[in-house]
């Protein structure tokens, strides 16, 4: 883990700091070896003879939860992919302000964005407003 070349560099530094420590080394050494500062080698240390190898991974951080279901998402997603015939709109209407109207008219959600509806429908790549009829 500490020398793959596809390990993330912070992942590596953590292994190399938990290496160095099993070969003895103080942590003012290991700070010199590493570049880290002497305070993150002790908590990494510290943290590793806690927890073990689980530990080195990131804590879980604390952010807003989420505002929408997965479900609810993907209900807009396929409101998105459907035809506009058979949402009875026109297809000159399929924007993402329409379908957000759309949304909120079939009660998938109560209230919703048409930048939302946007970022989630480009997040998948899928743009109902360049159908080819």
């Amino acid at each position: 883990m500490a020398y793959g070349h596809k390990t993330e560099h912070r992942l590596r530094q953590r292994a190399q700091v938990v290496s160095y420590a099993a070969r003895g080394r103080s942590n003012a050494r290991i700070a010199r070896e590493t570049g880290l500062q002497v305070e993150t080698v002790r908590t990494w240390r510290d943290r590793f003879a806690g927890n073990r190898l689980p530990a080195l991974s990131d804590r879980k951080r604390s952010g807003r939860p989420a505002s929408f279901a997965p479900l609810q998402r993907a209900q807009v997603k396929a409101l998105a992919c459907q035809l506009p015939a058979e949402c009875g709109t026109p297809l000159s209407r399929r924007s993402a302000s329409e379908l957000a109207r759309e949304v909120i008219a079939r009660a998938i959600v109560d209230t919703i964005s048409a930048s939302t509806v946007r970022r989630w429908l480009v997040q998948d790549a899928i743009k109902p407003w360049q159908h080819r009829s």
